[in-house]
């Protein structure tokens, strides 16, 4: 099971970017959000760090969940969809579940077109400190599943933990996958729809430079962006990658 959850902080209360302070479609989207995959919930904070949370002073209606620009989850998925649904060759499933912290370092092509296809299938969440490195990649051997395997960074200076275990690995149908990004993409469009509507017909937050005619024309071009994810079809040269994987695996 794959689930992508959000919530968008109340209209008058986004934190408008910058000297101008201005409100724009990626500002708007300012809220929390969680990845629940199987039993987990991956950006759930721990009891400790709602502690923590609740103690501050910013922590005043704190949630469980990390707080963050909804529209950068939804961006580093539609980015990594295409090659996360590109069936993996049996043989190199396992070095697409491989770690690159212990590579072998080389300038030779085969190792740059292995690299590249490793990295082009990492969420790398790292804008929230501790937040959890994603890989995922399309297994089509006995199933058709999307495989996906985090590992969160570690600070030990930080107060940040979460819930889930700091290393894990779940296997989601394929089609079930492609449903939870599609479910995701439409509550998102519809919710800042709804956000977008509310302010060109009230002009909500004088407070602020805000520029409705620019939202309206970048929201109807967010709504294309799964579509063409989706349609993308990325032909990745397998024995280059089979022979740089070799050569990067090696110590």
């Amino acid at each position: 099971m794959i689930r992508f959850r959000f919530g968008l902080t109340p209209l008058d209360e986004v934190t408008p970017w910058g000297e101008r302070n201005a409100l724009h479609w990626f500002g708007l989207t300012e809220g929390w959000y969680c990845v629940d995959i199987d039993d987990h919930e991956l950006l759930r904070y721990s009891a400790h760090t709602m502690d923590l949370r609740r103690a501050s002073v910013a922590g005043a209606r704190a949630h469980p969940w990390v707080d963050y620009y909804v529209v950068r989850l939804w961006e580093d998925l539609l980015e990594v969809l295409p090659h996360a649904l590109e069936p993996v060759p049996e043989d190199l499933v396992e070095f697409m579940a491989s770690e690159s912290t212990n590579w072998r370092e080389t300038d030779d092509p085969a190792a740059d077109a292995a690299v590249s296809a490793h990295g082009d299938r990492i969420i790398d969440a790292g804008y929230l400190r501790v937040g959890p490195h994603l890989q995922l990649w399309r297994d089509t051997g006995a199933r058709d599943t999307i495989a996906i395997a985090w590992r969160y960074t570690t600070d030990p200076h930080s107060e940040i933990s979460f819930t889930a275990p700091e290393y894990g690995r779940a296997s989601i149908p394929a089609e079930e996958f492609v449903s939870a990004v599609t479910d995701f993409d439409r509550s998102l469009l519809d919710a800042m729809e709804a956000r977008v509507a509310q302010l060109a017909s009230t002009a909500r937050r004088t407070d602020v430079e805000l520029d409705v005619d620019d939202l309206l024309r970048e929201h109807k071009d967010r709504r294309t962006w799964l579509p063409r994810a989706l349609n993308q079809r990325p032909s990745t040269d397998w024995d280059a990658v089979r022979a740089g994987a070799r050569i990067v695996s090696c110590h």
